[in-house]
């Protein structure tokens, strides 16, 4: 059973922070191994795929080939539920549209001084997509990583699965496609974040990396990253529902499961001023476990660090919210838009009773890739703004640079930069 905690009981805030800083990931020391792989496939490339792949996922690339084939795109489709491909095409359509909206344009202005400044925006050029596999290979994720980069005109978008005993989720594809992916191989783990990074002599590196995975593919983004951008280092998914007594019971219960059903590390909170709603939802938990297939799963979640926090009013627990910045909020009740105005930190907020976050996940248009673990307190979720760059640009003429040298000058040698100086003043004969 989750933990309970009261706002109002005087050892609320030493138990609040320990709750906080609750560890929710095995954290085994994986750096030194990853660190081995990088060195191997830079070594010997496709070679090292090749052995990894055999040794981690049961999988003879000699047989099958790094690269997926446009026969294996075609035989996905064939292999997929067409009410599913179309559930697919709706939402990349939804995505699409919103992720449009976010296209930086570029600026160019004349200030005062005569002299020209703007901004250029450009599209990365080549970037790399991890999909897990198994049972986290979710076809969703596809499309909320790959579309974006397409919207920002990014021209070699590249993906990365492992092929599970040879075999990929034939929806993964399928989203791919869909997307617009121009290459996808068959590699997962370290070894593929490092193709991606260094390059072997199938698959050409790439300049950002993105996408979540486990423990071995964060410590790779990690220790590639200056050689190639990454996106963030994800972890296990979470879910705050600030929720009052006018609530259905099942409803709050259905969005704290949908989170906890992800992994035994997930996390789900309620945030309530009734006590016996709080009581109410927890019991709809306990009895809609008993039908969840990921009952497990799901249970071990909610049992190690699902929570209860009962607050005196739901405006109180607007420090809470902040403090937590969780991936994910759902404010179920009726001045939700008041209290999104007074909040600070979210991956992402689901306003009103009927905007489950599970919407969200799949074809809200909005992105399902967000900060976790407390980040959300400095960083924001995927977007298009991943894709691109922004240059400065600069345009002086004879006045402008006439007018703007003598401070140039003088900040030159104060420190100590003689050149710097010259560089200005041999332009002006000074």
């Amino acid at each position: 059973m989750a933990i309970t905690l009261n706002q109002t009981d005087a050892d609320f805030e030493q138990r609040f922070s320990a709750f906080l800083t609750t560890k929710r990931e095995v954290s085994a020391d994986v750096e030194a191994v990853v660190r081995g792989i990088i060195a191997r496939v830079r070594a010997e490339g496709d070679k090292a795929l090749t052995d990894y792949s055999l040794k981690f996922d049961k999988a003879d690339l000699g047989k099958l080939g790094i690269a997926v084939s446009r026969d294996d795109i075609a035989k996905a489709y064939a292999a997929a539920d067409p009410a599913t491909v179309e559930a697919l095409k709706f939402a990349r359509d939804r995505i699409r549209s919103h992720h449009e909206r976010q296209k930086p344009k570029d600026d160019r202005y004349t200030d005062a001084a005569g002299v020209e400044l703007g901004s250029r925006w450009t599209a990365i050029e080549a970037v790399g997509l991890y999909v897990p596999g198994g049972t986290a290979s979710y076809p969703s994720s596809v499309l909320m990583n790959a579309v974006p980069a397409k919207v920002a005109g990014v021209e070699r978008i590249v993906i990365v699965v492992p092929a599970s005993g040879g075999v990929i989720n034939p929806l993964v594809l399928v989203a791919a496609d869909l997307a617009g992916v121009s290459e996808i191989y068959r590699v997962g783990g370290a070894q593929a974040v490092a193709a991606l990074a260094y390059g072997t002599e199938t698959i050409r590196p790439v300049a950002k990396i993105v996408g979540p995975g486990n423990a071995y593919v964060a410590a790779a983004k990690r220790q590639v990253f200056g050689t190639v951008g990454i996106d963030m280092i994800a972890g296990p998914s979470e879910v705050l529902v600030v929720a009052d007594a006018e609530n259905d019971p099942d409803w709050v219960a259905a969005d704290l499961l949908a989170q906890a059903e992800h992994d035994a590390s997930a996390q789900s909170i309620l945030i309530t001023d009734s006590a016996e709603f709080g009581k109410a939802v927890g019991q709809a938990v306990e009895r809609q476990l008993k039908s969840l297939p990921r009952a497990e799963t799901a249970a071990a979640s909610w049992r190690d660090f699902g929570a209860v926090i009962l607050v005196p009013t739901l405006e109180a627990s607007l420090p809470l919210v902040d403090r937590i910045a969780a991936e994910h909020v759902e404010l179920a009740f009726d001045d939700a838009e008041g209290f999104l105005a007074k909040m600070r930190n979210a991956g992402a907020v689901f306003l009103g009773r009927h905007t489950p976050e599970v919407i969200g996940d799949y074809v809200g248009g909005s992105n399902h890739v967000l900060p976790t673990a407390r980040s959300a307190r400095f960083s924001s979720g995927l977007s298009v703004l991943d894709f691109v760059k922004r240059t400065s640009i600069l345009k002086l003429g004879p006045d402008q640079l006439k007018a703007l040298a003598p401070a140039a000058i003088a900040l030159a040698e104060a420190e100590g930069l003689d050149a710097h100086a010259r560089s200005v003043a041999i332009r002006l004969n000074m």
